[in-house]
């Protein structure tokens, strides 16, 4: 794929990974994704901002050939997707220093062992002269990791954004041309990645309110040339209250905990409230994080495997726990054979759900009359406790 012009000076580089599926072993990619870097040349100095995942490596260096000087590499995150290229630019373009905030610095040669003289700490709000273009660097912490910034080129009103408002899409096209599309896969990206950091997420959204932004170029995704749909999106995956609805992941061995599941979904749905299932044997938990985003309540379905919970309630269990969502009530069904600790078990590996524990129900066996009346109390509980806080319909 060759560079792609975005204004006067300035082309995206990069790759896009039609077949990649998954990432960091953990997240699902229905869609690919892309490695985007940005070349920006002045009249006096040129700079890419960031580089690509190094199994794209040689996409990239083609994309250089007929640039014969790289004064600068900007790093503004040091995750290996971004920089794990940088050591291969280095020996192309000797003249070339790395650029990073200095956590970023001593991440850098923390994971790829560069040339400690060949990297620089820029501070925040610290300006770099091309020649016509100028670059600030705007620190962004934990949007997703400690080290992380972005780059605002003042000439053209390009908000180089990083992992922020980044979107894991493969698509032949530079620009967002299908918004709906482009809003799901940034949504999903923001449940997965920095769901667990939206009081950061906020900070520095206020921090870049005063630019004049006309593009948006984040290190996944599209460039966004019409941004500001995607700032307000943003800002209400990280602010906006728990909407009237459930999430309910679930596993069911041999039927039992499925009927519970399905009579509690039942009961919800007749009361008003919205209800999302998640089967864990075959779920996309990319789906399961977005509903997570947005749901007032996590209901887990957990049938008793030797004493415990199953171990896919309990990953679902260990990965709501690390997002933080918004949940305020938590509750878990099930069924089990002869006895065991799941509730105690899946309770104790949610400590960052800072939610009301409504009274689980589990039944031995088959659910009986008696479990379903329990169940109807449950939604009942979570209609009411729902309706208190006034939780409203979702909104996407």
């Amino acid at each position: 794929m060759q560079k792609k012009p975005m204004a006067p000076g300035v082309h995206w580089l990069g790759a896009v990974d039609w077949d990649r599926r998954l990432f960091d072993d953990l997240v699902p990619l229905p869609d690919g994704t892309s490695y985007n870097a940005y070349l920006v040349q002045g009249t006096d100095k040129t700079a890419l901002l960031d580089a690509v995942e190094p199994a794209m490596a040689d996409t990239l260096l083609a994309q250089l050939a007929d640039v014969p000087r790289l004064d600068y590499i900007i790093s503004q995150h040091a995750e290996q997707d971004h920089s794990g290229a940088i050591g291969l630019l280095l020996e192309r373009y000797p003249e070339a220093r790395v650029l990073a905030t200095a956590k970023g610095k001593a991440m850098l040669l923390d994971l790829l062992q560069l040339p400690e003289d060949r990297v620089e700490a820029v501070a925040d709000g610290d300006r770099l002269e091309l020649g016509g273009k100028t670059l600030t660097f705007l620190h962004l912490p934990w949007v997703h990791w400690p080290e992380t910034m972005a780059s605002y080129l003042a000439e053209d009103r390009i908000l180089f954004s990083c992992d922020f408002f980044g979107s894991h899409i493969a698509a032949s096209e530079l620009f967002v041309t299908d918004p709906c599309r482009a809003r799901e896969a940034a949504k999903r990206y923001f449940a997965e990645i920095m769901a667990p950091f939206r009081p950061m997420i906020e900070k520095n959204l206020d921090k870049l309110a005063g630019l004049p932004i006309d593009m948006i170029a984040p290190s996944h995704g599209q460039v966004y040339d019409k941004p500001d749909w995607i700032v307000a999106a943003t800002r209400q995956w990280a602010t906006a209250a728990p909407a009237n609805l459930v999430a309910l992941p679930f596993v069911s061995m041999h039927g039992s905990t499925r009927r519970m599941v399905e009579h509690l979904t039942a009961a919800l749905v007749a009361r008003g409230t919205a209800v999302e299932l998640f089967n864990l044997a075959v779920a996309d938990v990319g789906k399961l994080a977005m509903a997570l985003l947005d749901a007032g309540t996590l209901v887990v379905g957990a049938p008793t495997v030797l004493a415990g919970p199953h171990p896919l309630a309990a990953h679902a269990a260990f990965l709501a726990n690390a997002l933080r969502p918004k949940a305020k009530f938590l509750s878990i069904i099930g069924s089990y054979g002869w006895g065991g600790r799941t509730v105690e078990v899946l309770a104790g590996m949610v400590p960052n759900i800072k939610a009301e524990v409504l009274e689980p129900v589990l039944c031995k066996g088959l659910p009986t009359s008696e479990t379903y009346a329990a169940l109807d109390r449950l939604a009942e509980a979570i209609v009411a406790g729902h309706a208190a806080q006034g939780f409203a319909a979702r909104v996407d």
